[in-house]
C-alpha cells in the first residue's frame, strides 16, 4: 500500500538532514519511491526506530543493508505503510455498499461489476469486496483488481490465511461460509481467493486502468500531501466510468469534489459526474 505522510506542501521540504536526504535520493532511484512527499518528522521517526533495531547506526548504511536483503526491504515497506489488518472495517459503511451502492451500480440489469480495490495491503479489503459481490450473486461476472506497493503484504494477501482477530468485524454466517480455521489461522475461501486479481503498483506512478464501477480506497489517503492527494483523486476520477463511485475511508472526507468530476452519493461515498 503506497501510502504518503503528509498534509500540505510545508511537509515536503527537502531534509536539511543529509544522511536522511542521500538516503531519500537513493530509495528513489532504486525504487520509484518518492520518500519527498512523506511527512519528514513522522517518516524520519518510524525508519530511525527501524535503523535502530537493526543496529545501523546511518540511513546510507542501512540502505546498503536493505539492498541485500529482501526481507529488511519488505519491514521497511510495512514500517512505511499502514496495513490494514481487519475484514469490514467500519461495518456500517460495507453495509451501505452492499444495501444501496451495489444495487445501484447495477441499474438497468448490469450483471458483473469492475471493481478496483486501490491499496489492498494483505487482502482483507478485496476479500470483503469479493463477499459483497458473492452475496449478490456477481462474482462470477465480476473483475476484481486488488493493488498494493507492497510485495510483502501482496504474498499475504496471495496466501489468504489470518489471524482469527482480523475477522472481529465480519458478520457471523458471512465468516462461517467464506472461512476455514487451520490451527490458529482462518483460510478464506479459495473461491475468494480464484476471484481476486492481485498486482504491484505505484498509486503515484502507475498508470490506472479505466471503466471501473467501483474504485475503494480506503484509509489512504490521509497519509498522502495535498498535492499528491489532488493528483490522486484526479486520477481515480478519470479511471471511473460515468456514474461509477469511489469509495474513501472514515476519516477522508473529499472537501469540493466537483473540482474531480465527483458527487457526494452518500456518506464517504463519492459518484463520478
Amino acid at each position: 500500500m503506497d501510502v504518503i505522510k503528509g498534509t500540505g506542501r510545508e511537509d515536503v521540504t527537502v531534509s536539511n538532514d543529509p544522511d536522511y536526504s542521500g538516503f531519500i535520493k537513493s530509495v528513489n532511484s532504486s525504487t520509484g519511491i518518492d520518500l519527498s512527499q512523506y511527512k519528514e518528522a513522522q517518516m524520519k521517526r518510524r525508519l530511525t526506530t527501524l535503523r535502530s533495531k537493526h543496529g545501523y547506526s546511518t540511513f546510507a548504511d542501512f540502505f546498503d543493508a536493505m539492498k541485500k536483503d529482501k526481507n529488511l526491504f519488505f519491514e521497511f515497506l510495512d514500517r512505511m505503510t499502514i496495513n490494514v489488518s481487519e475484514f469490514w472495517r467500519n461495518p456500517n459503511r460495507w453495509e451501505v455498499l452492499r444495501d444501496t451502492i451495489i444495487p445501484e451500480l447495477r441499474a438497468g440489469g448490469k450483471k458483473g461489476l469492475k471493481v478496483w480495490s486501490a491499496a489492498c495491503s494483505t487482502g482483507e479489503e478485496p476479500y470483503t469486496i469479493a463477499m459483497i459481490l458473492d452475496g449478490h450473486g456477481i462474482l462470477g461476472d465480476s473483475k476484481l483488481n486488488a493493488a498494493d506497493l507492497d510485495e510483502g503484504a501482496l504474498a499475504k494477501a496471495k496466501n489468504g490465511q489470518y489471524l482469527e482477530r482480523s475477522l472481529k468485524d465480519v458478520p457471523a454466517q458471512v465468516a462461517q461460509k467464506y472461512f476455514k480455521a487451520e490451527g490458529m489461522m482462518y483460510k478464506v475461501d479459495d473461491k475468494l481467493k480464484r476471484a481476486v486479481n492481485f498486482h504491484k503498483l505505484n498509486l503515484l506512478t502507475d498508470k490506472f486502468e479505466d471503466g471501473y464501477d467501483l474504485i475503494v480506497c480506503r484509509n489512504v489517503m490521509i497519509y498522502f500531501t495535498e498535492e499528491a492527494k489532488s493528483a490522486l483523486y484526479h486520477k481515480f476520477a478519470a479511471s471511473l466510468r460515468k456514474g461509477g463511485v469511489l469509495f474513501v475511508g472514515s476519516t477522508e472526507q473529499i472537501f469540493s469534489p466537483a473540482q474531480y468530476g465527483l458527487e457526494p452519493c452518500d456518506t464517504f461515498f463519492y459518484k463520478k459526474i
